[in-house]
């Protein structure tokens, strides 16, 4: 309003009154949605395979809902302000796993896999909700990062005094029942790395030599992170864990480089990546072989042998086309003992076609982005590094995963989040999830009330 030649206009209100939204509502809509595109695969599946709706859908879907229900009640108590897309985004890949599994049940009634599938799921939400309530401030775990260092190591020893089992010594079996400590051990180590390099983070840095324009930390201050870095490592070689092995070495790159902002360690990485893939390639029998497969997927059916699991799971993404067969309507349980496993992707690939494959990477896309944006958000640097961590191992695994069944990299033994047969994984996933929830929590609380940055 003007009087007299003066504007005046309506106080602003201080930022400091402005309250954050807590967008509970957006996330329990969401959770909605995941659980009724998982009935629908259910019921889809049963239909295409007997031309009815399984009697089951019922009961899935109510399991599956009320898993959810629990674990948004637990996030709306405890982590008000959290991010809603990380919980709705796990119900859906791990709802789209249980129907995958299922389904290759189908073509292996001797072999079930759904049901401890969902056991081990609900226990991952049981571990989600216990994260989330129990755990208030992500900073305690910047107490025990010593102790998450000996526990991961333990864990990793553990599978040696076990036989291997498909070339691997990565599994502890007793009376049927069997896990893999190496998923468990890569969250500690996640802890350890983010704890050490945010209590050294100037030292790494700023201190040190130069050598072909890189400043070096000394010794010191380097020495004890690569040293737990080597030695979890060289467990993995003995165990024949190529997977795992690589995921820690990209965790440890990854992490020193958000530490220090040095762009040449992403170099030094990848130079040692690549002289390490050689060395292990040509000297390990049973890593060899995969590399032989990866350079020659077809040498099998050339040498009137038949298809091998490579040359298999590129037949099914070939089959599926842009939109896929259908769920229920493939046949990419043709590649062999480890389609519920290391390559579930292939059955994705095959039923939902190139559409419905993005919208899976779109997803695991999503949820790494909202780890580093939470990340970003928070002002102390054991945060930052523990987020972008978790985010990573994620993003790590999916690479490995997918590039080793689409032929792009050497296959490596590990399971997709949430989508793979694998309970150690989808237990050790939704906590990585409820880790994630409880920084981005904190991430937004800081800000309520305040004038937002």
């Amino acid at each position: 309003m003007t009087k007299a030649g003066t504007t005046v206009t309506a106080p602003r209100t201080p930022a400091s009154a402005v309250r954050l939204r807590r967008r509970r509502g957006i996330e329990l809509a969401l959770i909605v949605l995941a659980v009724l595109l998982s009935v629908y695969g259910y019921c889809a599946v049963g239909v295409a395979k007997t031309g009815t709706v399984p009697p089951g859908a019922a009961g899935y879907g109510a399991g599956l809902g009320v898993l959810a229900l629990f674990a948004h009640l637990a996030v709306r108590i405890r982590a008000p302000y959290a991010d809603p897309l990380p919980l709705p985004i796990a119900v859906l890949l791990n709802g789209l796993g249980l129907v995958l599994i299922y389904r290759l049940d189908l073509e292996t009634p001797g072999d079930r896999a759904a049901p401890a599938q969902l056991v081990w799921s609900t226990l991952g939400v049981g571990l989600f909700i216990v994260v989330v309530l129990m755990l208030r401030d992500h900073r305690v775990l910047q107490r025990y990062s010593y102790v998450c260092v000996v526990a991961a190591l333990a864990l990793l020893l553990l599978p040696i005094l076990f036989p291997a089992v498909n070339g691997a010594r990565i599994w502890i079996r007793i009376a049927g029942f069997s896990i893999q400590p190496g998923e468990f051990a890569k969250v500690l180590l996640a802890v350890f790395y983010a704890a050490y390099l945010a209590a050294n983070r100037n030292a790494l840095a700023y201190t040190g030599r130069r050598l072909w324009r890189m400043q070096f930390p000394t010794g010191r201050v380097l020495g004890p992170i690569v040293t737990i870095w080597l030695l979890s490592v060289g467990v993995l070689v003995l165990e024949r864990d190529l997977g795992t092995s690589l995921l820690f070495f990209g965790l440890f790159v990854v992490l020193l480089y958000i530490a220090t902002g040095r762009t040449g360690w992403i170099a030094v990485g990848l130079l040692l990546a690549v002289l390490g893939a050689v060395a292990v390639g040509r000297l390990e029998p049973h890593v060899n072989g995969r590399v032989e497969d990866w350079l020659h997927p077809f040498a099998t059916i050339e040498a009137g042998q038949g298809p091998n699991q490579l040359s298999q799971s590129l037949f099914a993404f070939a089959a599926g086309g842009f939109l896929g067969t259908g769920l229920g309507l493939g046949h990419s349980v043709l590649i062999g003992f480890a389609v519920k496993s290391d390559f579930i992707l292939a059955t994705a690939g095959e039923e939902l076609g190139l559409a419905g494959l993005a919208a899976i990477f779109l997803l695991y896309a999503l949820l790494v982005e909202r780890g580093y944006r939470a990340g970003l958000a928070l002002r102390e640097p054991f945060g930052r590094l523990l987020a972008a961590g978790l985010a990573s191992i994620v993003a790590l695994q999916v690479f490995v995963i997918a590039g080793g069944v689409t032929g792009l990299i050497p296959l490596t033994g590990m399971a997709m989040p949430f989508l793979a047969q694998g309970g150690s994984s989808v237990v050790t996933n939704w906590a990585i999830v409820a880790l994630l929830i409880r920084v981005s929590d904190s991430a937004h609380s800081q800000y309520d009330g305040q004038e937002a940055p």
